[in-house]
């Protein structure tokens, strides 16, 4: 049988060994490497050209898993992804609903029902149909809804630009709707639980989409600090 190479990610390291030893005790797969950072991720995929799936957390020490598949879908169309996590907020699963995930799996579960994931994985790989009938993709949507507790919203109208995750979009917008005054890109990642960086590109985002407004506000040195408001009409 053909064992499908499987990146894990996982900051923790006990649930990084369990899910180990579920995946090696699964015909038909085989652990090609580990993770527990986002950017180290990102490294084995470079690395490592014959992986085919990730099991991908959402929080980490470095970033979002739904940043992370965001960054899968634009450079590694190929490779899938079964996100396995406790967060069952529905902006992360619409989120990652929204960038084509090939499994959303919440903690805690049985390991009868992580072997299940993985072998529909395996199926529909071997299977690889070109293009799904209308029915098919409303029977994978409900089974993800189902399994989360969550209903996936329609798909936004417009587009975001590769490497840029719904979820996070909406939780940097509502982090600067809802404050009546000018707020920093650090204040924003701070509120948000990402990095500053990141924070600053769903900024300027915001503001070339004209949904944000930036302020400098210049300190006693004379440089400009970058803080935004959010544009109310």
């Amino acid at each position: 049988m053909r064992q499908i190479e499987t990146l894990i990610v996982d900051d923790d390291p006990d649930v990084l060994a369990m899910h180990e030893l579920f995946v090696a005790s699964t015909d038909g797969f085989r652990v090609a490497a580990t993770a527990t950072r986002a950017a180290e991720a990102l490294a084995c995929l470079e690395a490592n050209a014959g992986i085919e799936l990730i099991l991908l957390d959402v929080h980490l020490p470095d970033g979002n898993g739904v940043e992370v598949l965001a960054e899968v879908r634009a450079r590694f169309s190929q490779v899938g992804v079964i996100m396995i996590t406790a967060a069952a907020d529905a902006p992360t699963v619409r989120g990652a609903i929204g960038q084509g995930i090939d499994g959303y799996l919440v903690k805690p579960f049985a390991v009868g029902e992580f072997r299940r994931r993985l072998d529909l994985f395996r199926q529909a790989r071997i299977a690889a149909p070109e293009r799904l009938a209308q029915s098919d993709i409303d029977v994978l949507l409900r089974e993800e809804a189902e399994s989360t507790g969550s209903v996936p919203a329609p798909a936004p109208t417009g587009s975001l630009p590769k490497g840029y995750a719904q979820a996070t979009l909406d939780l940097i917008a509502d982090a600067v709707r809802g404050v009546d005054a000018d707020i920093s890109a650090a204040e924003v990642a701070e509120a948000c639980g990402v990095s500053r960086v990141s924070a600053r590109r769903y900024l300027d985002l915001l503001e070339r989409r004209g949904q944000v407004e930036l302020r400098p506000r210049y300190g006693s040195a004379g440089r400009p600090e970058h803080r935004y408001r959010w544009v109310r009409r």
